[in-house]
């Protein structure tokens, strides 16, 4: 439940199938940021999971659709009183098609529009709003597909110029997809009454085909969001190439799952770049760290950062990397626990991750075991580059 020490405390309404980046990316970058953040579903309770959708855009007329991972929530829905959250967010997916439906969603909605919170829907959850009358008059965008409900819900639409766009009317915020998360979040902080100080640095993230799909992305959202500068590059691989991922889950078997993830569009050349123009180095893990850490060109760059001693983030199996590049040698250092003994072996100083979503900071070098972690990863990582949010 709401944190009463937080800086703010955020509510998040989730169902069944909402699109997986929606959720997740908002729910850790947030809390990253020092938010609080329940997330709740009508009918389920704290522990529960909700299935999440991967939606993607493959070159067809629509969206395709594929198993994400599991998200688990925090909080129990009937125990919720809105007075004691700041704001609301809304991920898309197709769970609002139903949840906007829903009696006590469309009251909760109400309660917060009422009172003049910021609430932040994104792709198809302004159908919750539609649905809860919090529309008419106002400006609003959607995935387009959303436009005729919105419309005969006397909404004014906004017509989204690229799928990042967003659109603010007095207390409301609403987004098109995933790929607006940068500005939907930095306006949700800002509703919140916060201030992002420390932001304009430049960072770059280490890409590879099967990295993990929630380790690249909420970091690399979670970061712009901040007005950092990031850049992705994969060897081989040029500006607007796309690295397909991994979506990496524990579902009750010995080792994780794996299924395909979203593609992820780099944003950079790999040939070329020059790590002096960066303040930091982020390693996503996955699978792409297994033959990452075979090529010269990406254990001379590592090198780079590391000998420049500026801030380097390494989660889950990126860690193979480093250890590679010899660079882990007498520090401390957690991993995917699978990692273990490559890390032991290369030298450094083995610290449990224990929960699994623990991670540590030696110096210039921050180490998380797994994307549960992000909040603490993106946290630890910011404290090094000097940015901050302040409420």
């Amino acid at each position: 439940m709401a944190n009463t020490e937080a800086q703010r405390n955020v509510l998040m309404l989730c169902g069944d199938y909402m699109e997986d980046f929606e959720a997740m990316v908002p729910f850790q970058a947030l809390q990253a940021y020092g938010v609080s953040i329940d997330a709740v579903c009508p009918g389920k309770k704290a522990g529960d999971v909700c299935r999440t959708a991967i939606h993607d855009f493959r070159g067809h007329q629509t969206y395709s659709e594929s198993r994400g991972h599991n998200f688990t929530l925090n909080a129990t829905f009937e125990d919720i009183e809105v007075s004691k959250y700041d704001g609301l967010v809304i991920p898309g997916g197709r769970s609002p098609e139903y949840l906007s439906l829903n009696d006590s969603v469309i009251d909760l909605v109400k309660k917060f529009s009422n009172s003049g919170k910021p609430i932040a829907s994104l792709c198809y959850g302004q159908m919750i709003l539609a649905g809860a009358g919090c529309l008419k008059g106002r400006k609003c965008t959607s995935y387009p597909a959303v436009k005729p409900v919105l419309v005969d819900a006397g909404a004014h639409w906004v017509e989204p110029d690229t799928m990042s766009a967003c659109a603010v009317h007095e207390n409301i915020i609403t987004a098109v997809t995933y790929e607006s998360h940068p500005k939907f979040i930095q306006l949700f902080v800002k509703a919140l009454g916060g201030t992002i100080k420390g932001s304009e640095k430049r960072i770059l993230f280490l890409c590879g085909d099967y990295m993990e799909d929630y380790e690249v992305m909420v970091p690399f959202q979670s970061l712009q969001a901040l007005g950092c500068c990031v850049d992705a590059v994969c060897p081989k691989k040029a500006a607007g190439d796309k690295c397909p991922t991994a979506v990496h889950d524990f579902e009750g078997d010995q080792t994780y799952t794996e299924k395909p993830g979203h593609d992820f569009t780099l944003t950079a050349n790999f040939e070329g770049i020059d790590a002096s123009s960066y303040d930091a180095l982020v390693i996503p893990g996955g699978r792409a760290p297994e033959y990452l850490a075979l090529d010269g060109s990406v254990i001379k760059l590592v090198k780079e950062f590391m000998e420049a001693e500026k801030p380097v983030a390494s989660i889950c199996h990126g860690q193979q990397i480093l250890a590679a590049a010899g660079v882990l040698k007498g520090r401390k250092c957690t991993a995917y626990p699978a990692v273990k003994l490559q890390v032991v072996l290369s030298g450094a100083k083995w610290l449990e991750p224990d929960p699994i979503d623990r991670c540590f900071t030696d110096g210039n070098l921050v180490t998380g075991a797994a994307w549960p972690g992000h909040p603490q990863f993106i946290s630890q990582l910011m404290s090094l580059l000097g940015v901050w949010v302040s409420f």
